[in-house]
């Protein structure tokens, strides 16, 4: 049999996901997102190792046959880290801050799901560097269901080494990896800037909600008729529905996290000397949302600080 480059990938691809399955792999922080990601990994047959700051989120996937790590320098000895962190300060007082990167054994991968500012991604990527450790910033789209399918679409740079090492596990919790660039710092951008537009739609989607209902028209059908029409997809049809129903509980996405990554925009538009009006709108609209208490409902609730 002829032996082509395809042919060779196919069997190095193979290898890397024999060594994989027989490796542990750590995933560090349970929230919403964390849980599911760390389910598949077991699901498809992988020795998976768990930590967060609190046991409780851990109780069901030990129960899965999750193991559960007392520390995160436990579960940086295991080849490849998943982190799904809340923000940047978790991810520097959890990885650069505490030392652990020193106790990795050389060969470790940490892939970082969080979305961080461009500024961390950069100073945890050196920080990785000097340790001998290496690191991939992955962060996803995609809520809570989409991570419990193992459809996350995953927004990889780094070292294409390295992420060809981690993608049989993206695999297993992704149905695409776009691969953005060998600096990390490159897929936080894009993450940031995808989240960004989203809060401009659900702006614009709240203030034409307003309107239409102040003109007596049933906001239901509204939506209904620009998402099968004009808007087809996910953002549109999800909030839109949202906006109309008053729905902003339970929240897959909260109002202070909104306003986190919508600095974390409004940031890295400064570093670059571009302008973001749109984005000092926003910066207003979720102060008063949070403001009127609504931090933790769904970001969507942004909405309600359209003139009715």
């Amino acid at each position: 049999m002829m032996v082509t480059p395809m042919t060779s990938w196919n069997r190095l691809r193979r290898f890397i996901e024999r060594v994989l399955r027989m490796s542990n792999i750590a995933v560090v922080g349970l929230g919403a997102m964390g849980r599911p990601i760390a389910r598949n990994l077991l699901k498809a047959g992988h020795d998976v190792v768990v930590w967060n700051r609190s046991d409780g989120p851990a109780d069901e996937l030990l129960a899965a046959g999750a193991r559960r790590a007392a520390s995160v320098a436990e579960a940086v000895h295991s080849p490849v880290v998943f982190s799904v962190l809340s923000d940047d300060r978790a991810v520097a007082e959890t990885f650069v801050d505490s030392g652990v990167l020193a106790q990795a054994p050389g060969g470790t991968v940490h892939v970082n799901l969080a979305t961080v500012s461009a500024s961390l991604a950069r100073r945890v990527d050196e920080a990785h560097a000097e340790s001998g450790v290496g690191y991939v910033a992955a962060p996803v789209f995609g809520r809570v269901p989409v991570a419990e399918a193992g459809a996350l679409n995953i927004l990889a740079a780094g070292d294409p080494g390295l992420i060809d090492r981690v993608q049989p596990l993206f695999d297993v919790i992704g149905s695409r990896t776009w691969r953005l660039g060998d600096r990390p710092e490159q897929a936080n951008i894009v993450k940031i800037l995808g989240n960004y537009l989203i809060a401009c739609a659900i702006q614009s989607l709240g203030e034409a909600v307003s309107l239409a209902e102040g003109a007596g028209v049933d906001s239901g059908q509204f939506v209904e008729l620009l998402t099968s029409t004009l808007f087809p997809g996910a953002v549109y049809t999800g909030y839109g529905s949202m906006i109309a129903e008053r729905r902003y509980q339970p929240a897959g996405f909260t109002t202070v996290l909104g306003r986190k990554d919508l600095h974390l925009a409004l940031d890295a538009a400064y570093d670059h000397d571009i302008p973001l009006p749109i984005g000092e709108l926003l910066r207003a609209v979720f102060d008063q949302a949070i403001a009127d208490g609504c931090g933790a409902d769904d970001w969507a609730v942004i909405a309600e600080q359209q003139p009715r």
